[in-house]
């Protein structure tokens, strides 16, 4: 399978040097870009950039700008770097289409992650034939959770939700976020729904739903490691 390419756009170029050296360990094909402008006459040039990862901040045009005109032709994954922690900033970025919006300072690993993560959702990247954490094995193809030999019966948004767990592996994801990609922007009800099908998840899963954790004040993490 060819190398995907990836677009990294940030004036810093300490900062693109850190994330292309991150990018190319895990056999990505990497492109820069400094500033907006430059982001732009890449994006056009190169007809196959699979993801691009664009900081907020830069000269001659932000990366809301870039965004937007790169919305109007295209649905690219697009990960938004800020160095801002300001709320109003992530829910813009959702707003115009974001994929993901990671402040900075940030893990490199953990950046490599939600491409990756990304890319498999948006199938890109070979997808594994089954998800495994712990003792659990999640068989997109045939719709299926296997722990121990035995089948689990899930109802259709709790396999959803095991699912992108499973897909984000190791990764603190948000309330918000959750419900951003299980129920697809179309739920504007309370984001606590979550927690009650979570709940009803770990039940189901016994001993494994353990591997579900917590993150109090945000959402939830799939982790195997032992705290």
């Amino acid at each position: 399978m060819d190398r995907l390419k990836v677009l990294v756009v940030d004036d810093e170029s300490r900062m693109r040097k850190l994330v292309r050296d991150f990018l190319v360990k895990s056999n990505f094909d990497v492109l820069e870009a400094g500033d907006g402008e430059e982001a732009l006459d890449i994006f056009y040039k190169e007809k196959d950039i699979a993801l691009i990862i664009l900081d907020v901040m830069m000269p001659k045009m932000d990366g809301w700008q870039v965004c937007r005109e790169i919305r109007v032709n295209s649905k690219v994954p697009i990960i938004m770097l800020t160095a801002r922690g300001d709320e109003r900033d992530e829910l813009q970025g959702f707003q115009l289409g974001v994929d993901e919006y990671i402040s900075k300072p940030f893990s490199p690993k953990i950046l490599v992650a939600r491409v990756e993560a990304i890319l498999r959702r948006t199938n890109q990247l070979g997808q594994e034939a089954a998800l495994t954490c712990g003792g659990i094995t999640v068989d997109k193809a045939a719709h299926r959770v296997i722990i121990d030999g035995k089948d689990v019966d899930l109802s259709y948004k709790e396999f959803e939700l095991l699912t992108y767990f499973m897909e984000n592996k190791g990764i603190a994801l948000s309330r918000e976020k959750i419900l951003n990609n299980v129920w697809n922007y179309d739920y504007f009800g309370d984001a606590r729904t979550i927690d009650t099908h979570v709940k009803k998840l770990r039940s189901k899963l016994g001993e494994e739903g353990n591997l579900i954790k917590t993150i109090w004040g945000m959402g939830y993490k799939m982790d195997e490691t032992a705290e």
